[in-house]
């Protein structure tokens, strides 16, 4: 079973930059995609990027030209980087792993952007 823990949330203003990290407890080598997705109050959980073991990445039009996702498989680690934030990017941010069609979820981290 995966393991995943997020870190890197807060406060920030608006304009300004994040970066969110996700840890997984095993190589991700054997993570078929990872992805951060996120729930603002009183709204469903939506796709913000995902990230294939290949590289291949996806983003929601909202964070399109502002987020970019990336993996490190040496540390096992996934990154959000939040650029040009907004106060509607406000929310906790959960880290996903898909490994042999399983999802996994971390616990999330939460995002609070002031304008």
């Amino acid at each position: 079973q995966v393991q995943l823990v997020e870190s890197g949330g807060g406060l920030v203003q608006a304009g300004g930059s994040l970066r969110l990290s996700c840890a997984a407890s095993e190589s991700i080598f054997s993570i078929n995609a990872m992805g951060w997705y996120r729930q603002a109050p009183g709204k469903q959980r939506e796709l913000v990027a995902t990230i294939t073991s290949g590289g291949s990445t996806n983003y929601a039009d909202s964070v399109k030209g502002r987020f970019t996702i990336s993996r490190d498989n040496r540390k096992n680690t996934a990154y959000l980087q939040m650029n040009s934030v907004k106060p509607e990017d406000t929310g906790v941010y959960y880290c996903n792993a898909v490994k042999i069609s399983v999802n996994y979820w971390g616990k999330g981290t939460l995002v609070t952007v002031s304008s």
